[in-house]
């Protein structure tokens, strides 16, 4: 006769014990309310604007929070960030001053969002509580700030007299590095349906530049590429800001592998260790510093500034790399490499000797430490990175033993002058000791 196991269970049960209703409805309500924190929406290639991950939080802590100024709604009313979004609206009414003359109001910007707010809200990995009004205020204050500034900067209007927000040099800086904070953006298509709105009203047809190019010339402050470097990517695009900015330094022709290796990817050594082994690192010019070659035992790379821009922006296209699906891992593979590259202080020193690494952080220390938290903790698949013909083709040529042994007696022999006159004093003693043993041996002989 067969028993039904569940059947069995249930009359185990204690037959007096039942859920209270209350109980069974709140759980009810816990499994149809949608999650908050992590949304659905955080699944789609739309979504492209996270909380940075715990993990991260916890080994780079304050790189990925805003200093000065809030963009969207993450860190929006924070007490903190007081200062300047009391400007944001002193910006705001300089830009309706130009266009409410034109018939371009307040109304309009708030009305010709609004059919994008729901696709706005997508593309952030949490639900924003904020109301449509609130919601749709945040976008038109933020925006229209972010594009007042980029104009401003890049003289496309003119800043007001004794503008605190130019004439105090601390501001602007913080103000560039917040900006491409991965929790502080907001949609790059709102900004640019408000730039394409403040434009039609102004009617600059003849000089109008891309809102990507006036976005990049202002992060160029700090990246200093040269101008017909930028202004080639005038049609380029993003998600948001931190995304236009990296997809600008993703040099052409560097696509990662669709498929992966048929023979697994090694990583490669620290510096040290390939200097040992004959491995030498020569700077060289390239139009991004993502481009590194290996050609005749040499590691071939460009220099790149180490300084507090660098390390905001490279530590959240990292995080930024990690959360989003679609995204290539250009950085996080750059990084990783890095980090192969750097155990200790001794290898940043090298590298800055090198003029492949110019250090406007701290000590090489600090460096070292820097890089090995950059790329601490982080996911990645070495075998469909665009790096990985690099790392396989260091790996070997590491292991051919005739380069390892030939090239280690010189590190240790010829490295240094010291070194090399303690070799060279030990040749001649050794070459008198058999030429002293020799004249012995003949003088006993003919003796």
């Amino acid at each position: 006769m067969d028993t039904n196991p569940i059947q069995e269970e249930h009359d185990h049960v204690n037959p007096t014990w039942e859920m209270s209703s209350d109980r069974l409805a709140s759980m009810y309500q816990k499994i149809a309310d949608p999650p908050r924190l992590l949304s659905n929406a955080a699944g789609k290639a739309s979504c492209c604007i996270f909380r940075v991950p715990q993990s991260l939080l916890e080994i780079n802590g304050k790189a990925y929070q805003p200093h000065i100024v809030s963009i969207g709604p993450y860190h929006r009313g924070e007490p903190r960030l007081r200062m300047i979004e009391e400007h944001k609206w002193r910006y705001l009414g300089s830009l309706l001053s130009r266009t409410e003359p034109k018939g371009l109001t307040l109304q309009h910007y708030l009305k010709s969002i609004e059919p994008l707010e729901a696709r706005a809200r997508e593309c952030y990995s949490e639900t924003i509580h904020l109301s449509t009004d609130d919601f749709l205020e945040m976008m038109v204050v933020d925006g229209c700030f972010l594009i007042e500034l980029f104009r401003k900067v890049g003289r496309v209007v003119r800043f007001e007299r004794d503008d605190p927000l130019i004439n105090m040099f601390w501001i602007l800086p913080f103000m560039v590095r917040d900006f491409l904070r991965l929790e502080n953006q907001m949609p790059y298509f709102i900004l640019e349906h408000l730039y394409d709105l403040i434009n039609k009203a102004e009617d600059r047809k003849d000089s109008v530049k891309s809102l990507s190019l006036l976005a990049l010339q202002f992060f160029n402050i700090h990246l200093m590429r040269p101008d017909p470097v930028i202004e080639k990517l005038h049609s380029l695009t993003g998600m948001h800001l931190l995304d236009l900015l990296r997809s600008s330094v993703i040099p052409a022709g560097y696509a990662e592998p669709q498929r992966r290796n048929s023979t697994p990817t090694h990583i490669i050594h620290c510096v040290s260790k390939l200097r040992r082994a004959g491995i030498k690192l020569n700077v060289k010019e390239f139009e991004s510093f993502l481009v590194v070659k290996f050609k005749r035992g040499a590691i071939e790379m460009p220099s790149i500034t180490i300084d507090d821009f660098m390390c905001a922006f490279l530590l959240n296209c990292v995080a930024y790399e990690q959360c989003h699906k679609s995204c290539s891992k250009h950085i996080t593979t750059y990084a990783t490499f890095v980090d192969c590259l750097v155990n200790s202080y001794k290898d940043v020193e090298y590298l800055c000797d090198r003029n492949i690494m110019e250090n406007c952080y701290g000590n090489d220390g600090e460096i070292a430490r820097f890089i090995n938290n950059m790329g601490k903790d982080v996911a990645f698949d070495y075998d469909r990175c665009y790096l990985s013909k690099l790392f396989n083709d260091v790996h070997q040529y590491y292991r051919n033993s005739w380069h390892v042994q030939w090239a280690s007696f010189k590190y240790r022999y010829f490295d240094t002058p010291w070194s090399f006159v303690s070799a060279f004093a030990a040749l001649i003693l050794l070459i008198l000791t058999v030429l002293q043993t020799v004249y012995s041996a003949l003088s006993y002989y003919y003796s």
